[in-house]
């Protein structure tokens, strides 16, 4: 990569990165690119010059979480539907969430205004699709919600186990524990029993 290219990347980065902790800071209704430009000390032209809008850098963070997603759904796509690929696929997805947790912060705390935006519909296009590479094309609907369970174990349980104080790697292998005890419930308990006993 030429010198002037990595420099652009760099300062895209930057400016990524500055704005993700204003929007945590203040949310992203909240943020102008004015105040974005003023914590980089930069012009709003300057700016200008990698993003337009905020939904465009918006658009650039999701994708430092939404990349890893495509890889791992294109991946999952081509390996056969069994209970080592579902527990392949959520260790890779621990592994994606693991840099991404600012992030996921950021997407939770502004539901409102990402639904406004292109990125949240594409990023519910992912999960559904990673939540259907995590049960049988004929699964009914116990196993289904199983496979989402589980996704939802793993991706929310990334942004609020950083409340606990054990080290990550033991909170990666504990929330890849549940999210494979919700896979192989199904093998374990017939799902009428689970109806009866619930």
């Amino acid at each position: 990569m030429a010198k002037t290219q990595t420099r652009r990347t760099d300062t895209r980065q930057r400016i990524q990165d500055v704005a993700l902790e204003l929007f945590l800071d203040s949310g992203y209704d909240q943020t102008s690119l004015r105040e974005i430009a003023e914590r980089l000390e930069v012009t709003k032209a300057a700016l200008y010059y990698h993003f337009k809008t905020k939904e465009d850098i918006v658009v650039a963070l999701v994708e430092r979480l939404t990349a890893p997603m495509d890889d791992l759904i294109a991946w999952a796509e081509t390996q056969p539907r069994t209970a080592e690929t579902r527990m392949e696929m959520l260790g890779r997805l621990t592994d994606a969430l693991v840099d991404a947790e600012q992030i996921i912060r950021f997407m939770q705390e502004n539901q409102a205004a990402l639904r406004a935006l292109s990125v949240g519909e594409s990023f519910k296009t992912r999960m559904h699709a990673m939540s259907g590479l995590l049960s049988d094309d004929d699964a009914g609907l116990v196993d289904r919600i199983r496979a989402i369970g589980a996704l939802f174990t793993v991706y929310f349980g990334t942004f609020a186990s950083r409340e606990f104080p054990e080290p990550p790697e033991e909170k990666r292998a504990a929330l890849l524990q549940v999210a494979g005890e919700l896979l192989s419930a199904g093998d374990v308990l017939p799902a009428s029993d689970a109806v009866a006993r619930a």
